[in-house]
């Protein structure tokens, strides 16, 4: 009996050696859940806010319009460059970047005439059309307007994606300061059959101040009705000549960088 009891305790010992050695084996250690690769590229941002990283394309760099050609014919955009500044020139009609894109950074830095009159949506209206599909074709436009004490109707005030999301804030400076949009695109992904599998995304900085965020877009934009998709690969970015009879806005600092 005093035998078995031994052997007992001498196993018991050696279950709880074992359980122990296997507990100090199996314990969470920091490096479990490090991650070495893949090491992301290096970028250096730019020297000021604003200004564009070391990976920016260029689309506007206050000398020429290399990057832009005319919506209606793809000629050369020639709207107005003068002192580092691109102003609307309402008679060549809507711009484009050579370039297509579809998941991007974008940064554009546009201003309201400080002479601006009229009032609501005549009252200084352009727009960044972050997927210019064509030009039969609305696209999806993020609107730029004077929104400073300029009453109009919400989802088509400056910082909205038109028609469709409100902005979350009003941060608009006064007309002839400059303000600035920083956005973050996600286009939409489509199945062969041109269904949608993925919906567009958009997050919007206006000044600075978060007013969309990753908000989830129903379709292209338009004017009247409701919106819907229409299946598309990559496609440029576009800016608007409105018809309104205001004065011309302006727009420089404009780049943009391609997302994986």
């Amino acid at each position: 009996m005093a035998t078995q009891y031994s052997r007992f305790l001498a196993t018991a010992a050696l279950l709880a050696a074992a359980a122990t050695l296997y507990a100090q084996e199996t314990k969470p250690k920091p490096e479990d859940t490090e991650v070495w690769e893949p090491v992301p590229k290096v970028v250096t941002p730019g020297a000021t806010c604003g200004a564009p990283p070391s990976d920016a394309i260029i689309l506007f760099n206050g000398k020429n319009l290399d990057e832009w050609v005319t919506v209606k014919d793809h000629s050369p955009a020639t709207w107005k460059v003068a002192d580092g500044i691109l102003t609307v020139d309402k008679s060549t009609g809507n711009i484009e970047t050579k370039r297509k894109f579809k998941d991007y950074q974008l940064h554009i830095e546009w201003k309201i005439p400080a002479d601006i009159t009229g009032s609501g949506q005549a009252r200084g209206n352009s727009g960044v059309f972050l997927a210019s599909t064509g030009p039969g074709d609305d696209g999806y436009e993020l609107q730029v307007l004077d929104a400073y004490n300029n009453k109009t109707y919400v989802n088509g005030m400056a910082g909205s994606l038109y028609k469709q999301a409100i902005p979350l804030a009003n941060p608009a400076r006064k007309p002839g300061e400059w303000q600035t949009y920083d956005v973050i695109w996600t286009a939409p992904t489509f199945a062969s059959d041109g269904s949608v599998k993925t919906p567009a995304y958009a997050t919007v900085f206006f000044n600075g101040v978060v007013v969309e965020n990753h908000f989830e877009l129903k379709g292209q934009t338009l004017y009247i009705g409701k919106p819907f998709y229409k299946a598309y690969d990559s496609a440029p970015i576009k800016l608007q000549a409105h018809g309104d009879k205001s004065a011309p806005i302006s727009f420089r600092n404009i780049w943009v960088r391609d997302l994986p």
